[in-house]
């Protein structure tokens, strides 16, 4: 699917859960009509209590309020907010259930992983930002460092569809028909901007490689610089070569990854292409001062993403995920400057002495975590040829 441009949109890059949360709670006490949220995890700590609070005010006050949260990272969810939300008249569901009893398959390996909220069809927010307290981390990693994107403007027509799609086809496969939508709020929001902004999500039927083409065609684009922040990356054959191909052509590649993680098998799975990246010229940094969550990139400081989606296996190939994808100097320049700030402050870039110093060991760690996950998806039923994006290339249409 080509990245369909719009105009006409204003947007706000929020940076973490001090950032998010107030503008989020903002938004959910102004509605008047209907609120949407989505989320992978919904913590029962301060802030989920918080926002549940303003979805059980705005259900009283005879806003539709409906929330999706997934069966598997929001597995407590219905135990600690079901009845508190239904009382006030809100609509509650999990996605996927299941995983009680492991089994690699793929309907069970799939989640919903966006991170998604629409107000009123007029404001939207889009990122990696759980409703989640920022140093409510595995293990004490916190504080959290992530984004999300305030929108307002023609592009929250694209994300107001995905959600009222996600439920609609939730509901139908939970036979809660009184949970199905009417037709009664159409988002049509006038422009409230001038920033170029699209949606692109991704799933398992028309939207595949939507988010991963978009990434490659601004990488195929390059000419100056690509800076790419995200938490877990494992990218496919085709994403490494097109990074390998612009620094060849004299772009200037950094990429920051977690120091400290949460799964350390994708970390040391990741370590393994440290070598590889750094011989072919791109520099790259972890993030050590706390818990890296982002999934955002800048490029030529135009082209902006800021999202849901990790650039790896799980979610290129499984997860439901959701980008916003921003044209426009100013955010791109606002984005760029808070992860070199972040970097300045609390990254060690992995040096080319460094790796030829490490241990046969670690080494040997690395390749044996890559070699398992690798094995892992596959034993889902994605072998090589899915690991990578279709080799059409995608193109840009404005308007």
């Amino acid at each position: 699917m080509p990245l369909e441009l719009l105009y006409g949109n204003r947007l706000i890059l929020l940076n973490s859960g001090r950032e998010y949360f107030p503008a989020l709670l903002a938004a959910l006490q102004e509605a008047q009509q209907e609120i949407h949220l989505e989320s992978y995890i919904f913590a029962d700590d301060a802030v989920g209590n918080a926002v549940a609070g303003a979805l059980a005010q705005a259900a009283l006050r005879g806003v539709q309020v409906r929330v999706l949260v997934d069966g598997f990272g929001g597995r407590n969810f219905l135990v600690d907010f079901e009845a508190r939300l239904t009382a006030a008249g809100a609509q509650v569901m999990l996605y996927r259930r299941e995983l009680a009893r492991f089994r690699m398959r793929r309907h069970r390996l799939r989640r919903l992983h966006r991170k998604l909220v629409v107000v009123d069809g007029r404001i939207a927010f889009v990122g990696g930002i759980n409703i989640v307290d920022d140093n409510n981390t595995p293990g004490d990693l916190g504080p959290r460092y992530d984004y999300a994107v305030r929108a307002e403007g023609p592009v929250v027509a694209q994300i107001h569809a995905a959600v009222r799609r996600m439920w609609e086809i939730v509901a139908w496969a939970n036979l809660r028909r009184r949970f199905r939508l009417q037709p009664c709020l159409q988002a049509s929001p006038p422009p409230s901007g001038e920033q170029p902004a699209a949606f692109l999500l991704r799933d398992n039927f028309r939207h595949r490689n939507d988010i991963a083409n978009a990434y490659l065609e601004a990488i195929h684009g390059a000419r100056e610089e690509i800076l790419i922040a995200n938490a877990y990356f494992l990218p496919g054959f085709r994403f490494r070569h097109a990074l390998r191909d612009a620094a060849q052509r004299g772009v200037r590649i950094t990429i920051l990854l977690q120091g400290v993680s949460d799964h350390p098998l994708l970390r040391y799975a990741t370590g393994a292409l440290h070598g590889a990246l750094v011989e072919d010229g791109i520099r790259v940094f972890e993030y050590r001062k706390s818990f890296l969550h982002a999934k955002v990139a800048v490029v030529d400081g135009l082209w902006a993403t800021v999202g849901s989606s990790n650039i790896d296996p799980f979610s290129l190939l499984l997860a439901k995920e959701g980008n916003i994808f921003a044209w426009d100097r100013p955010f791109a320049a606002g984005l760029r400057a808070s992860l070199l700030e972040a970097m300045a402050e609390g990254a060690r870039e992995i040096g080319a002495a460094e790796l030829h110093r490490m241990p046969m060991y670690s080494r040997l760690l690395r390749w044996l975590s890559y070699g398992l996950v690798r094995l892992l998806v596959g034993l889902a039923g994605y072998g090589p040829k899915h690991w990578q994006a279709n080799e059409e290339k995608p193109e840009v249409s404005r308007r």
